[in-house]
Formats: structure tokens, C-alpha cells, sequence
């Protein structure tokens, strides 16, 4: 006796396309939470009317806003000199190494010369090698020109270092933009710089974007460089302040460590929303260039 044997229905797409969805935003909703929840917890231990961390609560019952004047009226917490000083090397940093990477990838980009693939290869070569390798070697070299406990010293070392990676990154950029535009344009009589500044920097607005975006939070974020090059409290810049207020003068001051940490992020969203739209027209504009 035969026996049949039942066939399993295939899923319905829409079915399938449900399940992936639902993985989808399964695994958004779990990135949120971690992402979101140590925040959550800066922003509320800065409200907390303590300077501990011991008895601190996520959702204070008496929070106040204390310590966020605190940082801007007690003359002890410099806060407002090494905001200053952060917002001085990280426009000044943005704003060169921008200029910096873009002039060195459009003469790897547009000119062919003696040692180009070879500082192609020096570009990549950099980049294996972690910036802590140098540190004693830049601490001699600011010595030397007296540029040590300078913010003009940690700048020069902040835009020497995002040449190497971000001028192979804007270069691969550049090479998507038709030659034909710069023969035309230097028919028409046009010199190097002219079609540097007119057509190339106009139509390489989204990845110079991201590389002021990403050369700005540099200096907010970067702590050891800092720590090496500065001396001076009134040339600290916020990531070496701030860990003053936990471990030297100012220790286990965590609620004002943490209002501190959260004002930081002022800047760089104010950064983030004005280049917001070159930074999404990138997006959508390197899925179309080949």
C-alpha cells in the first residue's frame, strides 16, 4: 500500500517578507538600546544633585541642573576655556585638513608623476601602523620647534595625520568625476586651480563632507594626542579636562563629568545637521557612480 507523502507549502512571499522585517528591526531595536542606554544614564547622572556615582539613579527624584552651571559659572572648572580651545583646534583641524587632503588627492587623481603609486602604496602603508607608535617622536619633534603645549602644535599633528587615509578615501572619489569636465574647462581656458575650486570641490561636496565631519569630532573625542602635547590647564582641550574632574583636582566629580561629556555633543550634532544633506546625497549619489 502507497503511502502519500504530504508536500511541504512553500512560504508566501509576503510571509518571508514579514519574518525579514521583523529580524530587521529585531536587530535596530537591540543596537538602539545599547547605543541608547549608556546615554540615557549620562544625561540622568548629570542631573543628580551629588557628585558620586555611589546612590546615583538613572531618573533622579530631585534633579536639577546644578552642575551644568556649575561648569559655566564657578571660575575652579575651566570649562568654558577648554570648550574654546576644543572648538578652535576642531574648526581649525576640519577646515585645513579638508583643504589639505583634497589638494593632495586631486594631483594623485587628475596628474601622473614620478613616485604617484608609490605614494599610493606609502597612503595605505600609513595606515596600518596605530598613531601611538609616533607619539614619542612628535613629542621630540614640537620640542624641537617649540611648538609643545601649543594648540597650534596638536592642529599641525592633526592635520598631518588625516592626510594619509582620508586623501586615498577623496581620491577614489575624484576618479568617479569625468575627465572630460576638466578638458573642457581648460578649453575654455581654465588654469589648475580654477578647475580645482569651480568643478572639482563642487561636485566632491558629499566625501569632503564627511571628511570635515569626521576631522571635527576628531579633537572632542581624541584624549591620548592631548594628554602628550599639552602642559597647561588653560590649554587642555575637553576630553583632557574633563578627565581631571575624575581623577585629579576635581576627583570622583562624576555628575559633573558626565554634564560635561553630554554638552559635547552640541557641536558636533550642530556639525552633523548643516552637512546632513551632503552627507545623504553622498549616499544616494555613490550607489549611482561607477
Amino acid at each position: 500500500m502507497s503511502t502519500a507523502v504530504k508536500k511541504k507549502k512553500p512560504m508566501s512571499k509576503k510571509r518571508k517578507n514579514f519574518l525579514e522585517l521583523t529580524a530587521i528591526y529585531s536587530v535596530v531595536a537591540v543596537m538602539f538600546v545599547i547605543i541608547l542606554y549608556p546615554l540615557l544614564w549620562a544625561f540622568g547622572l548629570s542631573l543628580n544633585p551629588g557628585t558620586s556615582l555611589y546612590g546615583a539613579r538613572m531618573i533622579p527624584e530631585n534633579w536639577s541642573f546644578v552642575h551644568y552651571e556649575w561648569l559655566f559659572t564657578d571660575p575652579r572648572s575651566n570649562y568654558v576655556t577648554w570648550y574654546k580651545n576644543t572648538l578652535i583646534v576642531a574648526l581649525s583641524t576640519s577646515f585645513f585638513a579638508t583643504l589639505m587632503v583634497s589638494l593632495v588627492a586631486y594631483a594623485f587623481s587628475r596628474y601622473r608623476f614620478i613616485g604617484r603609486k608609490n605614494g599610493l602604496y606609502a597612503f595605505l602603508l600609513l595606515q596600518m601602523f596605530p598613531v601611538l607608535m609616533a607619539m614619542v617622536a612628535l613629542y621630540i619633534l614640537l620640542n624641537l620647534v617649540g611648538l609643545l603645549d601649543s594648540l597650534l602644535g596638536l592642529i599641525i599633528i592633526y592635520v598631518g595625520g588625516a592626510i594619509p587615509m582620508n586623501a586615498f578615501l577623496v581620491k577614489g572619489y575624484f576618479d568617479t568625476i569625468p575627465r572630460e569636465l576638466d578638458e573642457s574647462a581648460r578649453i575654455d581656458g581654465a588654469g589648475h586651480f580654477r578647475v580645482f575650486f569651480q568643478i572639482m570641490l563642487p561636485l566632491a561636496k558629499p566625501i569632503l563632507a564627511v571628511v570635515a565631519l569626521f576631522n571635527f569630532m576628531a579633537p572632542f573625542m581624541d584624549f591620548i594626542l592631548p594628554r602628550i602635547v599639552l602642559r597647561s590647564p588653560e590649554n587642555f582641550t575637553l576630553a583632557l579636562g574633563l578627565f581631571n574632574f575624575v581623577n585629579d583636582q576635581f576627583a570622583n566629580n562624576f555628575t559633573r563629568f558626565a554634564a560635561g561629556a553630554i554638552l559635547i555633543a552640541v557641536p558636533i550634532a550642530l556639525v552633523y545637521l548643516f552637512l546632513q544633506r551632503y552627507l545623504i546625497s553622498g549616499l544616494t549619489s555613490g550607489a549611482t557612480k561607477g
